[in-house]
């Protein structure tokens, strides 16, 4: 199980220097991502991506859930009302349109959530067009403590702003 930490970091020279710290202590880049106002220079850092800048994942989440239901319902209608052979309820279709609504939620959804801003990063909007850099560490439960520590004795200009007990699997 991983958690996400977060931190504030004054600028690109002490984002680099943070980075290469991480690298030392043994975290790959893979879980290093930093965020910064649009056009900032980001040489050298692994900047995060739109799954973890964007409400895509949870869109699409809530697309499959919704989707799926509504599909599931018009198939329960659509076999009773409609059936194809006989005068018999088609309950096939209740599985066929659940299987087609959730696939089509959870694309509509996630255009939608591609283009939104995450909510998980909301309230770092006001420090980031500041022109702070936000730092995202994924670290195992049993690294936090150890990483917190290593970033405040050999960062003492970053801010600590807490951790994420929950990351999304995928971003």
């Amino acid at each position: 199980m991983r958690r996400r930490i977060y931190w504030l970091l004054p600028d690109l020279a002490s984002a680099r220097r943070t980075m290469d710290d991480l690298l030392l202590a043994r975290i790959s880049e893979p879980n290093i991502h930093f965020v910064a106002r649009e056009g900032s220079d980001m040489t050298g850092l692994h900047t995060a991506n739109v799954l973890q800048t964007s409400d895509v994942i949870r869109a699409a989440q809530a697309g499959l859930v919704i989707g799926g239901s509504v599909g599931a319902m018009l198939g329960v209608l659509a076999a009773i009302f409609f059936p194809i052979f006989g005068d018999s309820p088609q309950w096939g279709m209740v599985a066929v349109l659940a299987i087609v609504g959730a696939g089509f939620g959870a694309w509509a959804s996630s255009m939608i959530g591609i283009s939104t801003p995450s909510s998980r990063l909301k309230r770092f909007e006001p420090a980031i067009e500041q022109g702070q850099i936000l730092l995202m560490v994924d670290v195992p439960r049993s690294r936090v403590e150890e990483i917190e520590e290593r970033l405040q004795a050999l960062h003492p200009e970053a801010h600590f702003e807490g951790v994420e007990p929950n990351i999304p699997a995928f971003p």
